[in-house]
């Protein structure tokens, strides 16, 4: 087995991505405020090809140097958008036809391993403070509570993987 060379890789150019068919999904950071994990967030909907990300509240907006450290560019082909109120997001992802998840441990909450998409819905993903995660007008406002299982000790994963987590499984699922 040889490691592939970048030049190998097939990548996208910005433009090219801007033009590309995206997945029909959205996240929605409420209130992020690791600038490391805002940029790595922006490399995930990069690499699965992500509508927008929504910054709310107090998340970082680009540019900035914490943010590209670990975007590394990403923040030039992802489009995002800052608002002051991620309600008022949530609300308007509704209105346009998405279905509004948030990213929790919540009672009712469906396990993402049980989470069965539909091709022809878009979703909106809301993942929260590092801290005190989604708030809670937005976890009762949404269409409902998507749960990574977790086995150990902490029952918490930090943001950036919780995203990785959650948009590959539904990038996978929206691909079958």
């Amino acid at each position: 087995m040889r490691k592939l060379e970048n030049s190998e890789l097939d990548r996208l150019n910005v433009e090219e991505f801007r033009k590309h068919k995206k997945t029909p999904i959205c996240i929605v950071l409420d209130n992020v405020r690791s600038l490391n994990n805002i940029g790595s967030v922006f490399r995930t909907a990069d690499a699965f090809l992500i509508e927008k990300i929504y910054l709310c509240g107090i998340t970082a907006t680009p540019p900035h140097k914490e943010i590209h450290k670990t975007a590394l560019g990403a923040t030039d082909s992802v489009a995002w958008e800052y608002a002051e109120d991620a309600l008022q997001v949530v609300e308007k992802l509704q209105y346009e036809g998405y279905a509004v998840y948030s990213v929790e441990q919540a009672e009712d909450a469906q396990m993402l391993n049980d989470f069965k998409c539909e091709k022809e819905k878009k979703y909106a993903l809301v993942f929260g403070n590092e801290v005190k995660g989604v708030s809670q007008k937005i976890v009762s406002r949404g269409d409902g509570v998507l749960e990574i299982p977790q086995y150990g000790t902490k029952h918490s994963l930090n943001i950036s993987v919780s995203v990785g987590i959650v948009v590959w499984d539904l990038w996978a699922k929206l691909q079958e």
